[in-house]
């Protein structure tokens, strides 16, 4: 690496200075290792006093060691561990952490790409398929969230449905054939209204009595 990242940020603190004269405007320099800075150019005078070089191999390390859990540290992984064999060995606690992290879904795919990406650069020769497939086989597919909010999700469905099939049930019973109202009422109705229903049941004299009347935009 040559100069041109101090000139760059040189430059940009220089556009920022000018637009905000009186405040106190520091860059700083970020290189995965020291030997990938080439130190300030020539000509700068007292470069330290408003730039910092900051190297990611000096701190990592111990930041990913003290933050195991944290997605935003963990993604970061590929860049300081250097053997091959240990960064493979880490990929499913990096993959779950990102997957289970209570981030908003765009920042997760945003952290999944990223690692996707940092692990192609470090192991150019796997096709995608074999990335993929080394991901998914070091992570069990019942252990991650997006296994976890489908299952959520169809086991929810599934507790409404068998709810709603069950007053259908007690309601012919009771009732005799429902009206086509009465069904596509009790389709639509949330897991909350199903079992207050069901409560009421016995102590109902018809459908309408139970369910509303047919005309009933509402529940």
């Amino acid at each position: 690496m040559n100069a041109s990242a101090w000139y760059n940020l040189l430059t940009k603190v220089g556009l920022i200075g000018e637009q905000r004269p009186s405040a106190d405007i520091r860059g700083i320099l970020i290189f995965l290792h020291e030997k990938d800075d080439p130190g300030p150019p020539p000509g700068i005078a007292n470069a330290e006093s408003l730039f910092t070089a900051v190297y990611l191999n000096r701190f990592l390390p111990a930041l990913l060691a003290q933050e195991p859990d944290n997605p935003f540290v963990v993604v970061l992984a590929p860049l300081v561990v250097e053997r091959d064999e240990e960064l493979q060995a880490q990929v499913p606690h990096i993959w779950q952490t990102i997957q289970s992290a209570p981030v908003p879904e765009p920042i997760r795919e945003r952290l999944s790409e990223v690692l996707q990406f940092w692990l192609f650069e470090r192991f150019r020769s796997l096709s995608a398929e074999e990335m993929t497939s080394m991901i998914t086989h070091l992570t069990p597919l019942e252990e991650t969230r997006a296994y976890q909010d489908i299952f959520a999700k169809g086991a929810a469905e599934g507790m409404t449905k068998g709810k709603a099939d069950t007053l259908q049930r007690q309601l012919h019973r009771r009732f005799g054939a429902l009206p086509d109202w009465a069904e596509q009422r009790i389709a639509v109705a949330s897991i909350e209204q199903l079992d207050a229903w069901l409560d009421g049941i016995f102590d109902a004299d018809s459908v309408a009595g139970l369910l509303g009347p047919a005309d009933m935009t509402d529940l």
